[in-house]
């Protein structure tokens, strides 16, 4: 099997996601709570944040939703509206202050590139999300195509995002590799007709739930440059 690209999933995936984004939706959950912490508290508590573990449920909507779905639900719940806009911009700002890149992000996506692979982010985050909290790790010239929840092809699981990928770089989805650290993004590669869909435990699923859905799964993004060397 030849693969010529690779898309990637963002948080979880390239970020760190615990020690990005709790931070991130602490501050976001205590403003729309107007600085009532037992609500700030049960605004991630009911959607997906286990704060005994101080970790996020793989799958659950403040792991795997995005940003409207996420102003929907919380304004559901605090009975008032949750500004998307205002939540967007917490989330840009904090998300670039608390961003923590994965073990070997410039290096492992650089050698990606430069084995001739044509890359990409997918994410449940904004566009303007992908810049915030990658900016800083100097990796986002090796991407050719950049997709958010708010691009205009679709949200995960949809195949939109990858056949968007896969028409920018002339690559087809059966040449493609699916790199996520959730069920919403090892679905989308499956949606999409993906060669290969890939896990990594850097994010909020365990290696159990992602063994049962991808074919196959790392520690980290690390791993990818050895299984391309594999099948060269």
């Amino acid at each position: 099997m030849t693969y010529k690209a690779i898309v990637f999933d963002k948080d979880g995936t390239l970020i760190d996601f615990n020690a990005t984004w709790l931070p991130v939706y602490q501050h976001a959950a205590l403003e729309f709570a107007k600085d009532d912490s037992k609500l700030a508290d049960a605004l991630l508590g009911e959607h997906g944040y286990d704060h005994a573990t101080r970790h996020f449920q793989g799958g659950s909507l403040l792991a795997a939703g995005n940003n409207h779905d996420i102003a929907k639900a919380w304004s559901e719940q605090l009975s008032e509206t949750v500004d998307s806009q205002r939540l967007n911009q917490i989330f840009q700002q904090q998300g670039a202050k608390s961003a923590a890149a994965v073990p070997g992000l410039k290096s492992t996506i650089s050698s990606l590139k430069q084995s001739g692979m044509k890359l990409g982010v997918a994410t449940s985050d904004s566009y303007a999300g992908i810049h915030n909290t990658l900016q800083g790790f100097q990796v986002l010239p090796f991407f050719d195509f950049l997709c958010g929840y708010d691009s205009g092809h679709g949200v995960k699981p949809e195949a939109g995002i990858v056949n968007a990928f896969c028409e920018a770089v002339s690559v087809p989805p059966d040449q493609t590799i699916v790199v996520g650290d959730n069920k919403h993004d090892i679905e989308m590669g499956r949606n999409a007709g993906a060669a290969l869909c890939i896990g990594v435990l850097t994010g909020t699923s365990t290696r159990e739930e992602l063994e049962a859905i991808a074919d196959q799964v790392f520690d980290n993004i690390g791993g990818l440059p050895g299984l391309l060397t594999n099948h060269g």
